[in-house]
């Protein structure tokens, strides 16, 4: 078996594909080559709509479903095409795909993703491992999140408790305690960029706040930050999983008066939302760490770091980069990495972050034929 594998994956944001080629052949993932793929503009208004459907499980998403696949598959020949790659060099892809609703705490628990698997193979000629939350939703957990355990792989230090902190669209914390006989922990802390990204877009055509420019020229608004903190979310006790079918334009909407805070203010305080849940839950759910250690998009958001800095003195918090891997790529390698413990018959979830009833093996394979 060859030690490359490709992790795709897209987030809540949205706007594209992160494609990683990642070579597995040790313990310490080395990322090969990355390739950023953006969602022809058709493609993501299609995808905002069925992110309104009321049930989205009894629309017909299938062509959706195809055309997401195809632009997967895009993705990855275009990685392995920069790489000077060929297919048949790699061993598997690890899909995420595109999250539609996720729902694990409803009537009939279920997380939705999108991006046929079965195009990405034809069309790479590479076998794909993918519908990675459904086993653990089945063995009672809720499918989310499912990087913990590949964080724990990374960056455990019997030295020191640690957490890893990935600020996606939504905020998710993994904590990894220095006593080896402790397990790790972990869930969604809440709002990470995408309240911020909607705001931005929706007031200034923008697709983010560049280095939290705007929020650093506003205030917080008391009232409002009290408003959105009353949400139950954040005083449920993990495991707890969300996603951007509840924390939404529509959900802030609820706070906002008619006369409300102006516009950068609102940004301001949607900064400081995210902060603050991700430091509580830190001191509530992970007191004895020492260093965090940040991935994902937020972490190029510097107003918002310095905010959670300040407010998590005198803890270390620094960039995974420091620690080996890329902030940017963390969660593509991961699902490169989820693949391979699949094809290696091994779990990819832990219980004691998913509330599952034991380890299961996560994914499904996906082949040509």
């Amino acid at each position: 078996m060859s030690a490359l594998f490709i992790g795709l994956m897209s987030g809540t944001s949205m706007d594209g594909i992160d494609a990683a080629l990642v070579d597995l052949s040790t313990t310490q993932p080395r990322l090969v080559a990355t390739h950023v793929y953006p969602y022809p503009e058709d493609l993501r208004s299609r995808l905002l709509e069925a992110l309104r459907l009321e049930d989205p499980l009894s629309a017909d998403l299938s062509e959706l479903d195809d055309d997401v696949g195809a632009v997967f598959a895009e993705a990855a020949n275009a990685l392995l095409k920069s790489a000077d790659t060929p297919a048949s060099a790699v061993t598997a892809i690890g899909s995420h795909g595109q999250t539609i609703q996720h729902a694990p705490d409803a009537p009939r628990p279920y997380s939705l993703q999108i991006g046929n698997p079965l195009w990405i193979a034809r069309r790479t000629g590479i076998e794909v491992v993918a519908d990675f939350r459904r086993a653990d939703i089945e063995a009672g957990g809720q499918g989310a999140p499912l990087v913990p355990a590949f964080h724990a792989t990374l960056f455990r230090d019997t030295t020191e408790t640690r957490a890893v902190l990935n600020i996606g669209g939504i905020a998710n914390i993994t904590v990894l305690p220095a006593d080896p006989a402790q397990p790790v922990t972990g869930f969604d802390t809440g709002p990470g960029n995408t309240l911020m990204d909607q705001w931005i877009r929706e007031q200034r055509g923008v697709a983010m706040d560049r280095d939290g420019e705007w929020a650093a020229a506003g205030r917080i608004d008391s009232e409002l930050l009290a408003c959105l903190q009353a949400d139950p979310y954040f005083q449920r006790v993990p495991p707890k999983s969300t996603g951007r079918e509840h924390f939404n334009l529509a959900w802030l909407s609820t706070c906002l008066e008619k006369a409300g805070p102006a516009a950068r203010d609102v940004q301001s305080t949607l900064c400081e939302l995210t902060v603050l849940s991700i430091a509580n839950a830190i001191r509530q759910f992970a007191g004895d760490t020492r260093r965090l250690l940040v991935c994902g998009g937020g972490v190029h958001n510097k107003e918002l770091l310095r905010r959670l800095a300040a407010d998590l003195d005198p803890l270390e918090v620094e960039s995974t980069r420091n620690y080996g891997l890329d902030p940017d790529w963390v969660e593509a390698v991961a699902f490169a990495w989820l693949a391979k413990q699949h094809l290696d018959d091994k779990p990819g979830n832990l219980p004691e972050v998913t509330g599952a009833r034991q380890p299961v093996v996560l994914g499904r394979l996906f082949k040509q034929g």
